[in-house]
């Protein structure tokens, strides 16, 4: 049997998905930076929340921050030095087809998610929990099936990457983004039930955290 044409193909997929990366976590540190600095005009309150220094919110924001950072510099380090992968300490078994190519299509689709969210949340949309906030509870659209629909995509998209470059680095970043990602969805529902008591706890009764 002629296993040239399979190992040919995973090989291209492989150089196709580290100029991929790139260019998408450029494009998404680019989307975000233009966002909150577009949003943050619009808003004389602001829109970014991280709370109080040290406190468990503030841990979850940070290490966003850090990790969406890491996770930036690494793929476009991978694009001028491919002999940077060595250091990540990849996963042969999963570096390839099927799994490369859905892990593209997943974080893809988890981004999607999310920005739809996003701008269907429209003036309602905040990053952590502003103290006055917020106005109304959003009950409509994705939130009719998930009560954290953007959390859901971000998680989709951490899987995908994953998938996308499964080594020891990006597993390290999944098992840390998803913690962070229930640290932080845990903090905000208390937030949810303080300012709206029973609205918020009638629409946990029908609607799960996740799907």
């Amino acid at each position: 049997m002629n296993y040239q044409p399979f190992i040919d193909d995973s090989a291209s997929l492989i150089e196709f998905t580290r100029i991929y990366l790139a260019i998408f976590y450029t494009f998404v540190a680019a989307f975000y930076t233009y966002r909150i600095a577009y949003k943050n005009r619009t808003t004389p309150s602001g829109v970014i929340f991280p709370g109080k220094q040290f406190c468990a919110s503030w841990w979850n924001h940070m290490t966003f921050k850090f990790f969406r950072a890491a996770i930036w510099l690494v793929c476009v380090v991978r694009v001028f030095i491919p002999e940077f992968d060595g250091y990540l300490i990849l996963f042969e078994p999963l570096n390839g087809w099927p799994g490369v190519m859905f892990g593209n299509v997943l974080l893809s689709a988890g981004f999607i998610l999310t920005m739809f969210v996003h701008f269907n949340m429209a003036s309602l949309w905040r990053s952590g929990i502003d103290p006055s906030g917020p106005k109304e509870l959003k009950t409509t659209g994705l939130y009719e099936y998930s009560r954290n629909p953007m959390y859901l995509g971000v998680a989709a998209a951490q899987i995908g990457f994953f998938l996308a470059l499964p080594s020891l680095f990006s597993l390290v970043c999944l098992l840390v983004g998803l913690t962070a990602l229930y640290r932080q969805t845990v903090i905000e529902e208390k937030h949810l039930t303080q300012s709206f008591s029973e609205e918020y706890l009638q629409y946990k009764q029908l609607v799960p955290r996740w799907l």
